[in-house]
Formats: C-alpha cells, sequence, structure tokens
C-alpha cells in the first residue's frame, strides 16, 4: 500500500473514531454531569468546546478527553456536603466556579513544570483513591437503577439512603437497569468495539416511543435544549464565600487530573512508541477546564474508557477529537428531542457499567499477591475515599505511601549468602537450596542505605549469625548507596568488637562515594586498617580465604569454578580516590620494611609480609602496582651497595609473572588492562623520580635478558 493510501486509510479510521467516541459520550457524559450536580446537558456541552481546546494543544496523538467520572464525583460530592441540591440554580453558579479554579490550579502547575511530580504518586494510591471514587459513584447512582433517586454522602449515608429508597422499587425499571449493566459487561468481553452502550440508547429510546415506557413508572430524562452553549463568566467570588474547603477541593481536583490522565496518556505513548510533553499536557489540561468553565460544566479529565475506545478503532490523531466535536455540535443542534425519551435506568446503567471499568480489581489482585504493604495502602486510600470522602482518602494514601517509603528504608531486604557448587557467584542461602556458607565465613547482604534508623537491624542481624567457629564477617554492600554519621560511628564499634572476638571485618562491593562518607564521618580507620575491600573475593582474600573456597558440608576434593573478574580492578584507587597512589607508597615501604627486618626474601615470605600488613593482602590488580614499587624501592638499595638485591627482585619477577598468569585465566582484556595499568605507573614514576625510573629500567632489561 502507498505512502498516500495509508494515509488515506488512517484518516478515515481517525473519523470513525471520532464518531463512535461522540456517540458512546452521549450517554456517559450527560450521566456524569447529573453526578456532578449538573442538568444533562452540560455533559454535552463538555463534549464540544473542551474536548476541540485540548485536541488542539496536546501532544498525544490519541488520547480522549471530556467529562469523566473522578472529577464529576468530587464536585457531586462537594456540593452535597454544602446541602446544594444536584440541579438547582445554585449548584449550576457554583460548579463552574469550581472549574475555573480547577483550570487556575492546572495553568499554576503548567508554569511551576510541576507534571514531574505525578511519579511521586505511587501507584497503589492512585488506584484505590480511583476506586473508592468509583465505588462511591456506584453507591449513589444505584437507586436509580430500580426508579429511586440518586443519593450523597458516604458509604454508611449511601447504604441508608438505598435501604430508604427501596420502598420506591420499580421492577421494569430494575429490569431494563440492570439488564443493561448485564449486556453491557458481556459485550465488553465478547465484543470490545461495538458500541453497545449506543444500541442500548437507542433500544431504549424505540421502546419509550412504541411502548410508552413513562406510562408504565419508568422515569425519563429531562428534556434536552436544543443550541450550542452560551459563553457564561464564572464567580471565583463563590469559591471564597463557602470557605478554603472549596479552594483545597479544586487543587485536589487538578491534582487528580494531572496525575490520572498524565499517566494514561503516558501509557500509550509507551504502548505506541511515541514521547509526551508532561508541561504541555497540563496547558492542555488547564486550557480545555477554562473552556469548560465558561461554558457552565464541571472540571473534565481524561477519559480512560473512551480512550481506549478509540484505540480499538484505530485511532492515531487528534481528528478523532475534531470528529467527536464536530458531531457533539450536531447533536446540540439537530438531536435533543431524542434525548428526551432516553430511560433513566438505561442512562443509569451504562454510567454504572463505564465505572465498573475503572474499579482497581486487577492491581488490588496484583499487590495483594505481590507486596502486602502495596495492597494495605490500596485499600487504605479505597476506603479513606468511601468512608471518610475523597480528600481525607486522599491524604490516608499518601500518607501510607511515606510510611512505606520508611518500612522500606528502615528494612531493606536482606540475606546470607553463600557458594552453589559448579556456579558462579554468591547466593542467598535461604532461596537456594543448593547454596552452601563458605566454611567460617558469614557474608550478609544489605540492600538499602545504611542509617540510624536500621543500623540497629543491620549490626542484630550479623551478630545473631555468628557461631563459635565465624572467623570472618563480609557484608556485601553493593546496595548501600549512603551511610549517616550513626551508622558510621557503629561500623567502627561492630568492627572493634568482632575483632576482639577475632573475627575479621569487611564492608564491601559498595560505590567509592560510600568511602568518602567513611572518611568524612571520621571512621577512616575501617579503610586505614583494611576491613573495606572492593569485592567479596578480595576480603576472602585478604582473611585467608583461598579458591576454590571450602565450602560447609563439601569435601576438600570437590572443585568447583568460582571466577571474580572484579579482582583485576584497582581496589585502593576505589578505596582511597586521589589519595591512592600514596598510600600505596606507604604500603611498600611496610612490606619492604618487613622483609629487610627479616632477612628472608623468599617468595613466601614475601606473601607473609602483604598480609602482615595494615591493610592485608592485595588484590591482584594491586599486587601488581605493589611490586613494581617494591622493586623501585630495593632498586635503591642496590644502588647503596645491598648485594642481596638482585635475589629479591628476581623474586618480585617471578610473583609478577604469576599474577599475569592469573589475569590471563580470567580473561585476555584484564591481562591488557593490567599491561595498560603498568605503563600508566612507569609514566608516573618517569615524571616524578627520573633517576629511579631508569635504574628500573635498567634493572627489568637484566632480568628480562636471562
Amino acid at each position: 500500500m502507498s505512502k498516500e493510501k495509508r494515509s488515506i486509510t488512517q484518516i478515515r479510521k481517525d473519523i470513525v473514531s471520532g464518531i463512535v467516541v461522540a456517540l458512546v459520550s452521549i450517554p456517559i457524559s450527560m450521566g456524569y454531569a447529573q453526578v456532578a450536580g449538573l442538568p444533562a446537558v452540560y455533559g454535552l456541552y463538555g463534549s464540544v468546546f473542551p474536548v476541540l481546546v485540548y485536541a488542539l494543544l496536546t501532544s498525544s496523538p490519541q488520547f480522549v478527553f471530556g467529562v469523566d467520572a473522578t472529577p464529576a464525583a468530587l464536585v457531586g460530592g462537594a456540593l452535597a456536603g454544602l446541602g446544594i441540591a444536584s440541579g438547582s440554580e445554585e449548584a449550576a453558579a457554583l460548579v463552574p466556579a469550581i472549574t475555573a479554579m480547577t483550570a487556575i490550579w492546572l495553568f499554576l502547575f503548567f508554569l511551576l513544570k510541576a507534571g514531574r511530580l505525578v511519579k511521586y504518586i505511587s501507584k497503589p494510591v492512585m488506584g484505590g483513591f480511583i476506586s473508592g471514587i468509583g465505588c462511591t459513584i456506584i453507591l449513589m447512582q444505584i437507586p436509580k437503577l430500580f426508579g429511586g433517586s440518586a443519593g450523597t454522602g458516604e458509604l454508611f449515608v449511601l447504604l441508608g439512603h438505598i435501604w430508604n429508597e427501596l420502598p420506591s422499587f420499580h421492577l421494569l425499571s430494575a429490569v431494563l437497569g440492570v439488564g443493561t449493566v448485564v449486556i453491557l459487561q458481556i459485550f465488553k468481553k465478547a465484543a470490545p468495539k461495538f458500541p453497545m452502550s449506543v444500541v442500548l440508547m437507542a433500544v431504549g429510546a424505540g421502546l419509550t416511543a412504541f411502548c410508552h415506557l413513562e406510562e408504565r413508572g419508568v422515569k425519563l430524562l429531562a428534556k434536552v435544549p436544543s443550541g450550542l452553549p452560551r459563553p457564561m463568566l464564572p464567580k471565583l467570588s463563590l469559591i471564597l464565600s463557602n470557605g478554603g474547603n472549596l479552594i483545597v477541593l479544586s487543587l485536589t481536583i487538578a491534582l487528580v487530573i494531572m496525575a490520572q490522565t498524565l499517566l494514561a496518556t503516558g501509557n500509550y505513548a509507551l504502548k505506541y512508541n511515541y514521547k509526551i510533553d508532561h508541561n504541555r499536557e497540563v496547558l492542555a489540561y488547564a486550557a480545555g477546564n477554562a473552556a469548560a468553565a465558561f461554558t457552565g460544566c464541571c472540571p473534565i479529565n481524561g477519559s480512560v474508557s473512551r480512550s481506549g475506545i478509540a484505540d480499538q478503532y484505530g485511532c492515531r490523531s487528534q481528528l478523532m477529537s475534531v470528529t467527536a466535536g464536530a458531531a457533539m455540535i450536531l447533536v446540540l443542534l439537530f438531536g435533543t428531542d431524542l434525548l428526551g425519551f432516553f430511560p433513566v435506568p438505561v442512562l443509569t446503567g451504562i454510567v454504572l457499567s463505564a465505572l465498573l471499568g475503572i474499579l482497581e480489581i486487577g492491581l488490588a489482585k496484583q499487590t495483594f499477591q505481590a507486596d502486602k504493604q502495596e495492597f494495605a495502602i490500596f485499600m487504605a486510600a479505597f476506603f479513606g475515599v468511601l468512608v471518610f470522602g475523597t480528600i481525607y482518602g486522599v491524604l490516608i494514601g499518601v500518607l501510607l505511601s511515606f510510611v512505606a517509603v520508611i518500612i522500606r528504608a528502615v528494612i531493606p531486604p536482606k540475606a546470607f549468602l553463600g557458594v552453589i557448587p559448579g556456579h558462579e557467584g554468591l547466593h542467598n542461602l535461604k532461596r537456594n537450596k543448593n547454596a552452601r556458607p563458605i566454611e567460617h565465613t558469614i557474608i550478609y547482604r544489605f540492600s538499602g542505605n545504611l542509617f540510624f534508623a536500621n543500623i540497629d537491624t543491620f549490626q542484630e542481624d550479623i551478630e545473631n549469625a555468628i557461631k563459635e567457629d565465624t572467623r570472618q564477617v563480609i557484608v556485601d554492600a553493593r546496595g548501600i548507596g549512603s551511610i549517616d554519621i550513626t551508622a558510621a560511628e557503629r561500623l567502627v564499634i561492630l568492627k572493634r568488637n568482632l575483632n576482639a572476638r577475632g573475627i575479621y571485618f569487611y564492608l564491601t562491593e559498595h560505590t567509592d562515594a560510600v568511602n568518602d562518607q567513611i572518611r568524612a564521618f571520621g571512621a577512616g580507620r575501617l579503610i586505614e586498617e583494611g576491613s573495606v575491600r572492593r569485592t567479596v573475593s578480595l576480603a576472602l582474600r585478604a582473611a585467608g580465604v583461598n579458591k576454590p573456597y571450602p565450602l560447609e558440608g563439601l569435601s576438600k576434593e570437590e572443585e568447583y569454578p568460582y571466577i571474580e573478574a572484579n579482582e583485576r580492578l584497582a581496589e585502593f584507587e576505589w578505596a582511597f580516590g586521589e589519595g591512592a597512589g600514596e598510600k600505596m607508597e606507604a604500603l611498600a615501604a611496610e612490606v619492604a620494611e618487613k622483609l629487610v627486618d627479616s632477612g628472608d626474601y623468599s617468595m613466601e615470605n614475601i606473601l607473609r609480609s602483604e598480609n602482615a600488613v595494615s591493610w592485608g593482602r592485595v588484590g591482584l590488580f594491586d599486587e601488581d602496582e605493589l611490586l613494581n614499587r617494591l622493586e623501585v624501592y630495593f632498586s635503591g638499595l642496590e644502588e647503596k651497595g645491598r648485594s642481596d638485591v638482585r635475589h629479591i627482585e628476581e623474586q618480585l619477577e617471578h610473583r609478577r609473572h604469576i599474577i599475569e598468569e592469573k589475569l590471563k585465566g580470567l580473561s585476555p582484556e584484564a591481562l591488557e588492562l593490567l599491561r595498560k595499568h603498568r605503563r600508566e605507573i612507569e609514566e608516573r614514576l618517569k615524571e616524578k623520580r627520573p633517576e629511579a625510573y631508569a635504574h628500573y629500567l635498567e634493572m627489568r632489561e637484566k632480568l628480562s635478558g636471562r
């Protein structure tokens, strides 16, 4: 198919999508307008100019904007709390003022670029909040299914209202209303693309025309005036005269519109691989609500259900919204007489069916199975809205979100680790039945920042795990991104207490920024004394545990692969930063002094001397640098007449060859990295100590010639 034909085909899909969205919006928007306390026709008004304004400004090519459940319920609940009758002149004046105030808040959000704040609203809070609102509206509307009147208030008041309305139960109305809900739910699964709500409205109108439902006791929709909405100026003074509650209400509505619609548009953007400009979207929401306010409507919002319908019909541009707005204009100009034939129970059934679609039942199941804390937050927001009202429900959910963050920080994921024979790396002992602890060793993974609120848990876990034969405790701290002063002090105390019991203590795998914090908080002795190591395997090496590691319950003859590629990294640079060179020089001097004092320059004593220094035994990469510095150190002694230096240098060269072979066994890249590192060291030596560098080259030539 050519590009031109594809374009024409897509335009047709967008136009068809717009017509279907307009038809579906007729009953839904009229019902939501009544929920908000306005006459039904204002739902149609809210589906014209606000939708067109949004279509011109949005960066989303396919999302539907219009009269929707959540803002309507918030407004309707507020009117009920103020004792304002639904459909009254007072409601008709106050609702657009709330909408205008909502638009002002959204415009402020645009100026402040507040769209980025949406990511801080947790999905369980939003899901529980929306579900609570959906259930509240359903309970409000249930009496209208069987011929009663809508209720207002929260859960217990609404349940009482339903009970009180039972005497007005009308069987035919109930059959029409409940039947509508059942049919729509069946078609939602069997034929989701089919606009069954439009068909049911037509059937209802046909029954009224031919069977005269009103004469049989079924309530009909009040007469809808024809013509386009007249512009009006919202009276913001009404907001102030009703106190701060309506200001808070409008702020809540604005937050919900921004959060709910941005999250939904973001999902479509991910699905179809395009980008959304969050700030531009917020401006579109503000402009759309301003248009709604000047036409007397309630606040409008992105519609997930109608966007889903448009998506099913292949919509890919806002030509859909333009078409929907144009179709609604035609309805207002020429089709309002037909709307008076709509039975209220059928309209209510369509609204309730749409509301069932916004209940986050799937999210509730998912959180219940995966994370009970998230489920508790969801249910708290849900019942908070249902029992105490929308604003209190939001506050409860947000507060619980912060509590959950604190709990996760205080009790992060943690585990004790071991080795699975035949597998690389370390594994959770509890989750892997084949994992075995390394003999005399505790390896403890703590996956959260370490601070005053969780250092007790950290310390208690380690102390409770220690057995009589424990010789070393190693903390896998790759999940620790920062520590505070309390944690730094307690780490020093923990190390001291363990050392007093003959147990080594090591902190490993963390970022170098943590080392900076350790020094800044006065706990630098952890680094100076070699208790901070780059990897677990380097800590094991420093503690004298060599590969293959002896495992509990595994005989010494059984071997298994355990390769730690990080051994080739320069641990000193990671631990000491810019001071790494000076620290390595001091370490080389310390090792050399021990060798000179002992008079034993054998390979075994060189390794013993490395183990005996304050830092402990270094990794392969750093050991190569240490040997280089020892060569320079002893070459200086030869200049002073020491005759035994040549033997030391031969031993050092032999050890360098062993290191090369080990790194070569890890990977060719590791060996190349080592040689590159050597060249960097030699360049620094050449720059700072040219005479020593010249003698160093001379000695290496002699050794290589042998």
